[in-house]
């Protein structure tokens, strides 16, 4: 029986195509470790890579893109839309074929463990890894972001991590590790220029507003495009679908007399989670039959794959 975990680091990284196919490539070059998406956005400034394996070859690449990416990224230099405190900003693990939650929350704890040995990156534990009630949500231990972070972890005991000193990585930031159920990534576009308006949907649908549960949601420009989006994370699709979504953000941009321009799904997202959806409603922007994740996983861990070298498929996913 196949023991097989996702693991899902978003790299506080979206516009240098080079160093997007250098961390890809620093995952795939670690043996039994498949790449399965890369999603990267200049405006977020942000990237996204999904890759699977068993345990072993996860953790082995994990530890190796951390790495990478502190070599590569300085925080002090990051200007992006979406809130981070690292290089590495999350490193989540997911269960999906014979592996428990609980085995991926010790891969977590491992993982966290050796970040600060190797590199010297305070770790925050979250969602089923958390070791404190409150750490559980990302959106607490993120406060602040790096900036904010730094100064806090100085003063404030509630502030320190769960591995490492109290003080941050000076150009890394810290890191926040997880063990958590499948998630997706989810953004609407708004035909608006104006911020304002995203950010009073996102707070009106969130969950911690007293809006839809499992759902996380913030306000963002996207200065390339003058636009303005609300970006998503539907943290249990069984409990709120894509659809659900859809249609609540839809009703709020009525109400504020503007429309939806289009949506995405970043990365991967399971086939049950169409399944529950209406055919009708998908305005998604560029969405391929390869970001589902049970077709994208017998793609690349089928027989075909296995002759395509990492530098290949570091150089496709990352343009």
């Amino acid at each position: 029986m196949k023991r097989l975990i996702e693991c899902v680091p978003n790299f506080s990284e979206g516009r240098d195509a080079a160093r997007i196919a250098a961390l890809v490539h620093e995952v795939e070059s670690a043996p039994g470790a498949r790449v399965l998406d890369c999603h990267f956005d200049p405006d977020h400034n942000r990237s996204v890579v999904t890759f699977a394996g068993e345990p072993e070859a996860v953790e082995a690449a994990a530890l190796a893109a951390v790495g990478k990416a502190t070599e590569l990224i300085d925080l002090n230099q990051h200007r992006g839309e979406h809130p981070r405190i690292g290089a590495t900003d999350v490193l989540p693990f997911v269960p999906l074929e014979g592996v428990t939650m609980a085995e991926c929350v010790s891969v977590a704890r491992r993982v966290g463990e050796e970040i600060w040995k190797r590199y010297g990156i305070p770790v925050y534990f979250y969602e089923n890894a958390a070791t404190r009630p409150e750490r559980a949500k990302l959106e607490n231990i993120r406060r602040g972001q790096f900036a904010g972070l730094r100064e806090d972890v100085l003063s404030d005991p509630e502030r320190a991590p769960d591995v490492g000193a109290l003080r941050l990585h000076p150009t890394a930031g810290a890191i926040a590790v997880g063990a958590r159920k499948l998630l997706i990534a989810y953004n609407i576009t708004l035909s608006t220029a104006d911020v304002s308006v995203a950010e009073q949907i996102a707070r009106a649908i969130r969950e911690s507003s007293g809006g839809l549960p499992a759902v996380k949601a913030i306000g963002v420009v996207l200065r390339a495009r003058r636009l303005v989006q609300v970006s998503m994370n539907l943290t249990d699709f069984e409990v709120t679908s894509i659809q659900q979504v859809f249609d609540a953000v839809r009703r709020e941009a009525e109400r504020r007399v503007c429309m939806i321009e289009g949506s995405e799904i970043v990365g991967l997202v399971p086939k049950r989670a169409l399944d529950m959806t209406a055919d009708y409603f998908f305005q998604l922007d560029s969405f391929s039959r390869e970001q589902i994740l049970e077709e994208r996983m017998a793609s690349v861990f089928g027989e075909s794959t296995q002759a395509e070298e990492p530098a290949t498929r570091a150089a496709h996913l990352a343009t």
